[in-house]
Parts: structure tokens; C-alpha cells; sequence
């Protein structure tokens, strides 16, 4: 089948807690939501239990967004369902965009990463808290190691130390590359910055690796 004939695909992601059990009104509610805005095809559900402090590059959400392609449909009960902080919130936003997936929530009814004013300044808000936050993360950082240095107590990586915390995901990285996963992606899965793995990758001799072209059965 060509790219273009493909038929665009609605995903539901369900994130269920100890908490949440009422999974049933969430589907009603998404399939309600789905036939008022006359989504295509049928909506396929992929629901966990994971608690709502799990990052979403470890839970199946981080498998949907890689799977999604252009022109398909992510549809979430609200928004908190996307990540446990406003960082997490907006890199999945940010991804989406990149992929031209489209983000809508049933409870804010309408598309988060739309083009219209109202999604436009949802994101800028976003970036701003998710700005702050990080900021906030880097103070206590720094005030943690400085209580710790008057203590006398080394903080920091020790010197002549070459390993990397994606040494341990390298044939899963290689995978990616080779799946057609954009490096953005995988950098965000990792949990690293785009220029900290191209650093990486060029250590390893990784950085050309291209997609393999896919069988067509």
C-alpha cells in the first residue's frame, strides 16, 4: 500500500492508576468524543496501569508515539494523561507536532497541538511553566551540591570516567536508527538533549547509521 492511500489511524491512550478504575466511562466518553469530531476508521484503545509518576518514555505511550505516522489521531481522556510533569507534557506535544500527529483531549475538548489561537497559547503557557520548572530543578541541583561540597563530600562525575548512561541501551538505539526513528525521538525517549547524543553516536561510530528500506509483503 502507498504512503498516500494509507487511511489515518485514531489511538486512544488510556493511563490507568491505582486510583483511576472507571476505564469503561473513559472509553465512552473517547468514542462519543470521536463521533462528534467525525474521526476516520475505528479507535483502537491501548490502555496500562502504571502509576501517573512514571515518565512517558517508560510507559506504552513512548510505542504509540513512535508507531503514529503524519495525519493519524491521538486521542487522551485529559491532559494529565500524557506525563507526570509540564516537561513531560510538552516534549510529547513537541513530538507529536514534529510528526505531524494531531492531540486531542476529550477534556479541554479540543486539539492540543492544533494550529488555532487557542491551542497556540496552551503551548506557549506550557513552555513557559515547563521553563520555570526546569529552572527550579537546576537551583535545587546546585544548592544540593554546594550543601554537599561544604559537608566535604565529592559531588559530580568522577574524572577519566568515559561511560555514558546510553551505554547500556546501544543495540536498542541501534534498532531505532535503523526502524527510521527521528534522532529527536530517540534523544527525548533517553532522556538526553539532541546534542548529547549525536556526541554520543559520533563516539561510536553511529552517527551514519541510515533506515533499512521495508519489505513490502
Amino acid at each position: 500500500m502507498k504512503k498516500a492511500d494509507r487511511s489515518p489511524k485514531v489511538v486512544a491512550y488510556l493511563r490507568v492508576s491505582t486510583v483511576d478504575q472507571d476505564t469503561d466511562k473513559f472509553k465512552a466518553d473517547i468514542l462519543k468524543f470521536a463521533n462528534e469530531k467525525e474521526f476516520p476508521g475505528k479507535v483502537e484503545f491501548v490502555a496500562e496501569k502504571v502509576s501517573g509518576l512514571t515518565s512517558w518514555k517508560n510507559r506504552k505511550l513512548s510505542t504509540v508515539m513512535e508507531d503514529l505516522q503524519p495525519g493519524d489521531i491521538l486521542i487522551v481522556p485529559e491532559l494529565s494523561r500524557l506525563g507526570r510533569s509540564t516537561l513531560d507534557v510538552l516534549e510529547v506535544l513537541n513530538l507529536s507536532t514534529e510528526k505531524e500527529v494531531a492531540v486531542y483531549s476529550v477534556k479541554e475538548n479540543f486539539q492540543l497541538n492544533g494550529d488555532d489561537m487557542q491551542s497556540k497559547v496552551m503551548r506557549t503557557m506550557f513552555s513557559l511553566m515547563a521553563e520555570i520548572d526546569s529552572d527550579i530543578r537546576s537551583m535545587r541541583t546546585k544548592e544540593g551540591m554546594q550543601a554537599a561540597r561544604k559537608k566535604g563530600v565529592k559531588v559530580g562525575r568522577p574524572k577519566g570516567s568515559g561511560s555514558s548512561k546510553l551505554d547500556q541501551y546501544r543495540d536498542d538505539i541501534i534498532n531505532l536508527l535503523k526502524n527510521g526513528s527521528t534522532k529527536t525521538f530517540i534523544a527525548q525517549r533517553y532522556d538526553i538533549t539532541p546534542a548529547g547524543l549525536h556526541q554520543w553516536l559520533t563516539k561510536h561510530g553511529l552517527n551514519d547509521i541510515e533506515p533499512e528500506p521495508k519489505v513490502n509483503q
